[in-house]
């Protein structure tokens, strides 16, 4: 039977359909608008952000995050020797689990092998590539969408039927709040996060004139497989210093510990569109990664050609390998209660 989650919404929301998946669910693309001229696309497969038109102070519309085209290019984005994850929703766990494999309440659970020996943003088919319901949409002063995905119990070898939801919400502020809930019907672990990549340039631009600030005094130490050893490192004096403005790496794929005391992450600097982006987390972490090559495989937006300099992630989460970790914040969902992420990408002038 036909499934179908196309509906019309109305004034700041409108929607079209984006294409088919195999099993005919139709993947509905909804763009949200705001009053001052800034507009977020996003679709339910992946709960994937496709676009964010900002406007600048000089009126002009910045596409301010990578992304395709078509359906069938960000299903084939995964086929890539390095998928992107352009835009996505990412779990039922973001970044690494060393052997795929952890300890439960006494029992080990060994997850699905998508990275070498190790789990990767939730295994083969995490919930970036799931099919996500639309549970609701608002049309007050900041219009907002809300999906759901139900994570049936030891998928990917996880336990626990998990219910996610998440809810997009396009501020007058010219802020994108992105806030995750979640419930499992078992003790499990979650950590999810968006895996946007961002150019205040414009998405066919590269990165290397904008400038990062992170609010981060430590790093996780990894192994050359990129899995935390446990140990941190300072990052004062060194190539991970971003504690002033300076340029955006060339290359980065790093985990940085959040100063407390502060629910700001880190921000980017554009001097050509005097355009800046903070972000904003209840997280205790921040990935911050360069790269999102499709090695001329696939053309992005506008037939943009992206490269490892087109966009720069800043994936709020907890640790990677955190249940690997006694000293590590818990990625522990007990049964019945509710995990809660909240992460804002707020855009200002300057």
């Amino acid at each position: 039977m036909k499934k179908s989650n196309y509906q019309q919404v109305e004034t700041s929301i409108t929607s079209k359909l984006f294409g088919k998946l195999s099993n005919e669910c139709d993947v509905i693309q909804y763009t949200l608008r705001n009053s001052v001229g800034s507009e977020f696309s996003v679709i339910n497969y992946g709960a994937t952000i496709t676009s964010l038109k900002i406007a600048n102070k000089r009126s002009k519309i910045i596409d301010v995050v990578l992304g395709f085209e078509t359906l069938e290019e960000y299903i084939n984005s995964f086929d890539l020797p390095n998928a992107p994850y352009f835009g996505t929703t990412v779990g039922r766990y973001a970044g690494r689990i060393n052997n795929a494999e952890f300890n439960l309440n006494g029992k080990l659970i060994s997850l699905n092998k998508n990275h070498g020996k190790h789990n990767l943003h939730g295994g083969n088919v995490g919930f970036s590539r799931k099919f996500w319901s639309l549970k609701s949409t608002s049309n007050e002063e900041n219009p907002s969408i809300t999906f759901e995905y139900t994570s049936p119990n030891n998928e990917e070898h996880f336990p626990g039927e998990l219910t996610v939801q998440v809810t997009y919400t396009l501020t007058e502020k010219n802020e994108l709040e992105v806030l995750y809930q979640a419930k499992s019907t078992q003790d499990t672990i979650v950590n999810l996060t968006q895996h946007s990549y961002f150019n205040l340039d414009g998405h066919s631009e590269d990165i290397t004139k904008q400038k990062l600030f992170v609010n981060s005094e430590k790093t996780l130490e990894t192994t050359i497989e990129n899995i935390p050893t446990s140990n941190f490192l300072e990052t004062v004096g060194s190539q991970f210093d971003f504690s002033l403005p300076k340029q955006c790496p060339t290359e980065i794929d790093n985990t940085f510990v959040l100063n407390e005391n502060s629910k700001e992450a880190a921000i980017l600097f554009s001097m050509k569109n005097n355009l800046k982006m903070t972000v904003f987390t209840n997280q205790p972490a921040v990935h911050i990664y360069v790269g999102g090559n499709c090695f001329n495989q696939i053309k992005g937006k506008e037939n943009a050609n992206y490269h490892p300099l087109s966009g720069i992630c800043f994936e709020t989460q907890n640790f990677p390998d955190a249940p690997n970790h006694e000293h590590f914040p818990s990625a522990i969902l007990k049964k019945d209660e509710l995990y809660h992420h909240k992460t804002t990408y707020q855009f200002q002038t300057f």
